[in-house]
């Protein structure tokens, strides 16, 4: 996501570090560059504008023009405004009332329905009790679809009886919730593919009966600056606590994250990276403005390492390093809890000066990409237990059996072998490292 806006952005500011003194002309230079890589990313022109002059105000202050570091003082002030313009503070879902109603609204193709069916899994797995309702009448298939796509979450799903209205399923849902002590309702409402009367007032009847505490639109972030007039429209007609933003994986401008909290005052809660239920993540703008100028985002990587990880299993995959057991069996168990985190060229976004590289080149890293993370699970998956084991029974005729069985090439299965035993070999010097270390008299 933003690949564009931080691979521009990224290259103004290795610029800026190159100067041991800043000059007026220096910033000027530096901010017409910056406006012009807002622009091309999508940004509202009045948004650009209005952080541009803060952004100048600060970076012209004798703090910045007599310091020792010139060139860092002003990214500094960059991306604190940037991370004023998403929002400022992490904001969450207001909880003070039990059940908490949550309205999701969106216009068709924003992803409203999956969207609610990801929220569900989220909260369900924190330990909280869920009902998800189909209040989208007018299309068949959406209520079969989250029906579904509850069941595969683990919660309840209320559908519509035969000839039930909207009003007649609401009130159905909050019974329901009362009586299960549901601690959320998420409310899927219906679409269209722009809004007009019949559904402001099919959603602000809806409103008035639930009363919820979240009144959330979900907003498709691909189709740019259209999204800042549908979640305005939608403001201004219903009425709205935050934003959801979907397929922030697909923007490589991302103008429409950058604008819509500015031009609505509406915070944006979570974003959808991805299709797992794992991919709707918590918004925090401090953190998307350190990944946006290249900064990396450890704090969200650690998290998502701590949600994909085993912890006993991790134990005991550290156990076989230090006891020099460990084998490719153990090492595609590795490789599997990788694969939870997410795609790699995400992961590697939030590694600090990662975000320096061209779009796409992450994703094309020899040996660290997703590609190369199934085609080495597939190497493995072939092998028999014993050969898993004990690498080294891997002879010409084996190795030939193995690559017809993934799909690949002897020099592959090479490679994969030659990496491993390097590993390993690396693990067993650590060890005798340490253990001369605790020898070593104090």
């Amino acid at each position: 996501m933003f690949d564009r806006l931080s691979s521009s952005l990224q290259k103004i500011f290795s610029r800026l570090r190159g100067h041991g003194r800043l000059t007026e002309r220096n910033v000027q230079d530096a901010l017409r560059e910056v406006r012009l890589a807002l622009l091309e990313a999508d940004v509202n022109f009045e948004v650009v504008r209005d952080f541009t002059a803060r952004v100048k105000e600060k970076s012209l202050g004798k703090d910045v023009l007599e310091s020792i570091s010139p060139g860092q003082q002003m990214i500094k002030h960059v991306h604190d405004e940037m991370a004023a313009l998403l929002g400022g503070a992490r904001r969450d879902f207001d909880w003070s009332v039990r059940p908490s109603h949550v309205l999701l609204l969106g216009l068709h193709g924003a992803g409203k329905t999956t969207t609610a069916s990801k929220l569900a899994a989220r909260w369900k797995a924190e330990g909280r009790r869920i009902l998800l309702a189909a209040g989208d009448l007018r299309r068949p298939a959406a209520v079969d679809q989250l029906r579904i796509l509850a069941e595969a979450a683990g919660v309840e799903a209320v559908t519509p009886r035969p000839g039930e209205d909207l009003g007649g399923l609401a009130r159905r849902v909050q019974q329901q919730a009362a009586r299960d002590k549901a601690d959320a309702v998420i409310f899927d409402t219906g679409g269209r593919f722009q809004l007009d009367s019949e559904l402001v007032q099919e959603l602000k009847d809806l409103r008035d009966l639930l009363q919820p505490r979240n009144v959330v639109l979900v907003l498709d972030a691909a189709i740019g600056q259209e999204s800042v007039h549908v979640a305005q429209t939608f403001q201004k007609e219903v009425g709205l606590t935050g934003l959801i933003l979907t397929k922030l994986d697909g923007d490589a401008r991302g103008g429409a994250a950058l604008s819509v909290q500015a031009v609505t005052g509406c915070p944006i809660l979570l974003v959808g990276t991805g299709e797992r239920p794992a991919d709707l993540e918590p918004f925090h703008p401090d953190r998307m403005a350190s990944r946006i100028l290249g900064m990396g985002d450890v704090v969200t990587l650690v998290e998502k390492a701590q949600q994909a990880f085993d912890e006993q299993e991790m134990e005991r995959m550290q156990e076989s390093l230090v006891e020099g057991s460990f084998d490719l069996g153990d090492f595609l168990g590795q490789l599997q809890q990788v694969k939870k985190m997410g795609p790699l060229e995400n992961l590697l976004e939030m590694m600090p000066g990662m975000g320096a590289l061209p779009a796409g080149a992450k994703g094309r890293m020899e040996g660290f990409s997703d590609r190369d993370l199934k085609r080495t699970e597939a190497i493995i998956r072939s092998m028999t237990p014993e050969e898993r084991r004990n690498p080294a029974l891997m002879n010409a005729s084996r190795k030939r059996r193995v690559a017809a069985g993934s799909g690949t090439q002897v020099h592959e299965i090479n490679d994969l072998l030659r990496n491993f035993e390097r590993a390993k070999d690396m693990s067993r010097r650590m060890k005798q490292m340490q253990k001369r270390l605790l020898r070593r008299p104090k």
